[in-house]
C-alpha cells in the first residue's frame, strides 16, 4: 500500500513517526561529517528539501534527540556503527531566517533579534546553577528585540560559549535560509544597512567563534563574500555547478520513477519528466524539484506548484526594469533557445540593476535556468554556459507573469489583442491608450518621471505578454534583422488563415515633427523603406497578408496607425 503524502512537513520526526511519503537523504550526514569541513554554505533553489534536511541533521546530532535512533534505522546513516554512536552527542543550535521580510530596515532587524530572543529562551535552563557568572547571567537576560546591535552581533556566540561549558562540547551550529534578509533588502532599498549588520553577526559566530564545532548554512543564493563574509576564510561554499551533495537536495529520476510506481503512475513518467525535470546540480542531470512531485502523486494532476510557492517578486522586478536586451533574451528563452553567457555565481545584489550576468547568475541560483553545457576558458580563467528555461513548469510560470505585468487593466489589456487580431484601429487606440494609462509608470526604473520615460522599458515589457497571450497562434519575435534593419516586433502566424503582423514603435520628436500622426506616418515609412516584410515574404507569405503598424509614443499618450 502507498504511503501517505504528507504536503508541506518540514520536521523528519513526523513524517518518519507517521510513515508519510520520504525518501532517503540521510547519507548528506556521513557525507558532511567526512568533509571534515568547518562552515559549510549550501545553496538551493527553494522548496528543494533545506529545512527538512537541517532539521534531520539536528535530530540525528542535538543532545536533545539523546536515544531516539529509532527516527533514523533503516536509512543510510544506520548503517555504520561510527554513526549509530554519534547519534544525540553534540549541542545543536538551529535558527532559521526563512520568515525575516520586512520592507524596512528596523523591522528586519527586530524580526532577526526576536528570533534571537526566541533561541535563548529553549536555553532558560542555563541560568540556573552555576555555569553562567552573574555577569552573563545579566547579559543573557538582556538578549531582546530591541538589543544594541554590539550586543546582537555576539549573541550567538555567546551562546555557543555557554552551551560548551553545559554540554562539555563545542556545538553544531544550522543556520537555515540565511539568505532571505539580503534579498528582501536588495528588494526594498535597504542593503547597506543589512549587510552591515549580517557581517558583524556572521563573522562573531562563524569566524572568531572559539566555541564553534560545525556549521552549515543554507539558502537560495551566495551573497557574495565583498558582501556579507569577507573576515569568514573558513567558508566551504556548495552551489548548484558544485559537485558535493549532488542528489542529496531535491529526487533523482530513479527516485521519482520509484515514486510513480508505488502509486501506480508508472504511465505517467514522461509527462511528469516534461513538467518537473531539468534541474542539473553538479554533474548529476534530472533533478526534480520534490515540491512539485509531492503534489502530483498527492494530487494526481500537472500544474504548477514549485513555480507558484512565491511572489517571484525579485525575478520580476529584475526583468520588468531591465533593459532591452535582457527581455529580448527572455523572449529567445521563452521561445526554446539557448543563452550563452558567463556567470558569477557570487551574487552582488546592490549591482543586479546594472549588472546583466548578474541577473542570469540569480536566475541560475533560483532554479528559473537550467545548465546544458559548462565551458572553462584556461587562458582567461572564465566561466561561461549555456543555459535554458528549466522546464514546462518553469516558462509556464513566466509567462502568467509577464500577463500578469497588465492585469490592472486586464480587460483592456485582452481587448487589444483581440482588436490586433481583428485589424480594428480604432477600438486597437482606445485599448491602447487605456493600458498605457495605467502600465506605463510601472516600467519606468523610479529614476525619471513616468511621463518623460522612455517607451522600451514598457513596449518590450508588452511584447513579452503578448508572446505569452498568442502562443500557438503566431511565432513573436523582436529586434530582429530583416530586410535593411531590425523590425521592433514581427509575428508570424502558424495558421494560414491569420495575417502576419509588424510594428514598428516611435517616439515623438517635437524638434522633426509637429504631431503624432507625423510620428505614425515615419515608422510606417521606416516599415517600408527598411523593407522589414522581406523576412516574412521569404517563408512564402503574401504581401497582402501582411499588416503593417505605427505606433507613437508621446509619455502616456500612444496613437496607432
Amino acid at each position: 500500500m502507498a504511503r501517505t503524502v504528507g504536503i508541506g512537513y518540514q520536521n523528519f520526526e513526523q513524517l518518519i513517526t507517521n510513515d508519510y511519503f520520504y525518501i532517503d537523504k540521510t547519507k548528506f550526514i556521513e557525507e558532511w561529517w567526512e568533509s571534515g569541513d568547518s562552515v559549510t554554505l549550501i545553496t538551493r533553489p527553494r522548496r528543494f528539501g533545506k529545512t527538512l534536511m537541517m532539521n534531520t541533521v539536528e535530530q540525528f546530532l542535538s543532545v536533545q534527540y539523546a536515544g531516539r535512533g529509532d527516527l533514523f534505522e533503516g536509512l543510510a546513516i544506520w548503517e555504520k556503527e561510527h554513526y549509530r554512536n554519534l547519534q544525540g552527542t553534540y549541542p545543536v543550535i538551529f535558527l532559521s531566517f526563512a520568515d525575516i521580510k520586512e520592507s524596512t530596515f528596523l523591522e528586519a532587524k527586530k524580526r532577526i533579534c526576536q528570533s534571537l530572543r526566541r533561541l535563548y529562551d529553549k536555553y532558560d535552563f542555563l541560568l540556573e546553577g552555576n555555569c553562567l557568572g552573574e555577569g552573563e547571567k545579566e547579559l543573557y537576560r538582556k538578549v531582546s528585540a530591541e538589543m544594541e546591535d554590539y550586543l546582537a552581533a555576539d549573541t550567538l556566540k555567546y551562546l555557543s560559549d555557554y552551551l560548551t561549558r553545559y554540554y562539555g562540547k563545542k556545538v553544531i551550529f544550522l543556520l537555515d535560509e540565511y539568505d532571505t534578509p539580503m534579498q528582501e533588502a536588495y528588494v526594498h532599498g535597504y542593503w547597506e544597512e543589512m549587510v552591515s549588520f549580517t557581517r558583524s553577526l556572521f563573522n562573531a559566530t562563524f569566524k572568531t567563534n572559539f566555541y564553534l564545532e560545525r556549521a552549515i548554512m543554507t539558502g537560495i543564493t551566495q551573497v557574495s563574500k565583498e558582501s556579507i563574509f569577507s573576515d569568514l576564510n573558513n567558508l566551504e561554499v556548495v552551489t548548484t555547478t558544485s559537485e558535493k551533495y549532488e542528489t542529496s537536495f531535491g529526487f533523482t529520476q530513479e527516485e521519482v520513477w520509484s515514486a510513480l510506481e508505488e502509486y501506480g503512475l508508472s504511465d505517467k513518467k514522461e509527462s511528469v519528466k516534461n513538467w518537473y525535470d531539468g534541474f542539473t546540480f553538479g554533474n548529476r542531470r534530472d533533478i526534480y524539484n520534490p515540491w512539485s512531485i509531492l503534489n502530483y502523486l498527492d494530487k494526481r494532476k500537472f500544474s504548477t506548484y514549485w513555480a507558484n510557492t512565491s511572489s517571484n517578486g525579485l525575478v520580476g522586478k529584475l526583468i520588468r526594469e531591465g533593459s532591452k536586451r535582457t527581455k529580448l533574451i527572455m523572449e529567445d528563452l521563452l521561445e526554446g533557445k539557448i543563452l550563452h553567457t558567463e556567470i558569477d555565481e557570487q551574487i552582488i545584489f546592490n549591482q543586479l540593476t546594472g549588472n546583466e550576468n548578474a541577473i542570469w547568475s540569480l536566475l541560475l541560483a533560483s532554479g528559473y535556468l537550467r545548465v546544458e553545457q559548462f565551458y572553462f576558458d584556461e587562458e582567461w580563467g572564465r566561466e561561461e554556459y549555456d543555459l535554458m528555461l528549466t522546464n514546462k513548469e518553469v516558462r509556464i510560470m513566466f509567462e502568467g507573469m509577464f500577463r500578469d505585468w497588465f492585469a490592472v487593466d486586464a480587460t483592456s489589456y485582452n481587448g487589444f489583442v483581440e482588436t490586433l487580431l481583428r485589424d480594428d484601429l480604432e477600438e486597437m487606440n482606445e485599448y491602447m491608450n487605456r493600458v498605457t494609462e495605467e502600465t506605463f509608470s510601472s516600467f519606468d526604473t523610479g529614476k525619471r518621471p513616468s511621463k518623460v520615460a522612455e517607451p522600451e522599458r514598457f513596449y518590450h515589457g508588452f511584447v513579452l505578454g503578448l508572446l505569452a497571450e498568442l502562443r500557438g497562434r503566431y511565432v513573436l519575435t523582436s529586434n530582429r534583422e530583416s530586410g535593411f534593419g531590425r523590425y521592433d516586433v514581427m509575428l508570424e502566424p502558424v495558421r494560414e488563415a491569420d495575417d502576419a503582423i509588424i510594428i514598428e514603435f516611435k517616439v515623438f520628436r517635437p524638434g522633426k515633427e509637429q504631431t503624432l500622426e507625423d510620428t505614425v506616418r515615419s515608422a510606417l515609412n521606416q516599415i517600408e523603406e527598411k523593407q522589414y516584410a522581406a523576412a516574412l515574404e521569404a517563408k512564402g507569405i503574401q504581401p497582402e497578408r501582411i499588416r503593417k503598424y505605427g505606433f507613437a509614443f508621446e509619455g502616456k499618450r500612444v496613437l496607432i496607425g
